[in-house]
């Protein structure tokens, strides 16, 4: 039986158990495109800072030390929410939290647009953090819950690809051209618009799953001290070491690199737009791509591809002469950029795989925390205060530094597709 899938069942079953399979396929596929959009909006209101910080910044007075603090504060606020809270609907429910939050992130973002001074942003930043926390891993758990084991990558990299699609690809170019247009004000607001219509749709359309196995644990009542058992797997550690390189690269990049084109290259903030919207774009295709794939060739050789891919983006926007012919470096960033197809494996599908399945959303929240503690807030503090004084071409030094990092977590991993794929197989045959 290795190697069949869940279609090559549906033959031998009774037609009953055929159409409650094609009435859960049409969900999962309903879940799927809700929770692509919104979590392409969750990325869109944080990433709107980093594309607006060439308008916001100079009528602030920002120096690069402030600029990284504003992504540091709203990345610890954000890790700690996407632990506790992501921990707490391992217990309670999905929904009762995801709906209030969705809500409550886009009210902040246009909160962000009426802000006077650096304090008042840094407040309402840290809050943005928060709210979106419980987003990342109520979603993507929901997702893995909801999807058939043999669909689980691709799921999972359809909704992640949002992050490239929406808050990297669309968020540069659409914010910068608000902002050039109308002014950085207007761009918050439009970005905070999209998540008050997802907020319904989500109310009205995502169930609860059903979690039957979370409610105990060896026939017991699952308790606090449980949730710890996530540390006794070698893949928790390394998922977090990974996770940590990975958003190191993301966010040293995405908040440095307008700076750096901008201020070192002599180029506009459009063009900026342009550049990191063009690896947004290629980001997107790649996380439709390899997650994918790592349903069939396994996650660890699949991720040690990608990170060697994603060294290469930040290395490009340091070679100046490409600045000439700014089509050429876009479709080398948009070429060499999967870096979203990473975030489904080494935060979403690997962390989950590893550990028992009442602790989803609680494995997906720790990695998190990991990568968001050191690659989203001090990473950025550090390499704010270095470019000071060595230039801001170091931060996209250390954002290739941090795939390096994801490559060398990632040789060490313990391979998780083939068992839960061969376990999927089990369940189908046996399902009734």
């Amino acid at each position: 039986m290795k190697g069949e899938t869940e279609d090559e069942f549906r033959i031998e079953r009774p037609k009953s158990s055929v159409r409650m399979m094609d009435k859960e396929r049409k969900y999962e596929n309903t879940l799927v495109t809700i929770l692509f959009f919104s979590w392409g909006t969750v990325f869109l209101d944080r990433m709107s800072q980093h594309y607006l910080a060439p308008y916001f910044a100079p009528e602030f007075r920002l120096t690069h030390e402030q600029i990284g603090l504003l992504a540091s504060v709203l990345a610890i606020t954000w890790a700690l929410s996407t632990l506790v809270f992501g921990a707490l609907s391992d217990r309670i429910g999905r929904r009762p939290i995801l709906i209030p939050a969705v809500f409550a992130f886009s009210l902040l973002s246009w909160l962000s647009g009426v802000v006077h001074n650096f304090n008042e942003m840094l407040i309402v930043r840290a809050l943005l953090g928060v709210a979106e926390g419980p987003a990342w891993s109520i979603m993507t758990a929901l997702i893995e819950e909801s999807s058939h084991p043999t669909r689980r990558g691709r799921n999972i990299g359809i909704v992640v690809s949002a992050t490239a699609l929406v808050g990297l690809a669309v968020a540069p170019v659409l914010t910068t051209q608000v902002a050039a247009r109308f002014g950085w004000r207007w761009a918050f607001f439009v970005a905070g618009v999209p998540g008050f219509l997802l907020g319904l749709l989500i109310w009205k359309f995502v169930k609860e799953p059903e979690r039957k196995t979370n409610l105990s644990l060896h026939g017991r009542p699952v308790g606090f001290g449980d949730f710890f058992s996530i540390l006794r797997y070698r893949n928790t550690w390394l998922c977090c070491a990974g996770a940590a390189g990975f958003v190191s690269w993301l966010f040293l990049l995405n908040v440095f690199a307008p700076l750096y084109i901008t201020e070192v290259a002599h180029q506009e903030p459009t063009t900026a737009g342009f550049l990191l919207g063009a690896s947004g774009l290629g980001s997107f295709f790649y996380a439709l791509l390899f997650p994918t794939l790592s349903d069939r060739m396994g996650r660890r050789p699949i991720l040690l591809v990608m990170a060697a891919m994603c060294t290469l983006v930040p290395l490009a926007l340091l070679i100046s002469p490409l600045y000439a012919h700014p089509w050429a470096l876009a479709a080398i960033v948009l070429l060499m950029n999967p870096g979203q197809g990473i975030a489904a494996l080494i935060l979403v599908l690997v962390p989950t795989e590893s550990v028992s399945p009442q602790f989803a959303a609680t494995a997906i929240g720790l990695a998190t925390l990991a990568g968001e503690i050191f690659g989203a807030t001090l990473m950025p503090m550090f390499a704010g205060a270095l470019s000071q004084r060595y230039g801001l071409a170091v931060t996209l030094w250390m954002s290739a530094g941090g795939t390096v990092l994801l490559f060398l977590a990632a040789l060490l991993l313990k391979e998780t597709a083939m068992a839960r794929r061969g376990q999927a197989v089990v369940e189908s045959a046996t399902a009734v």
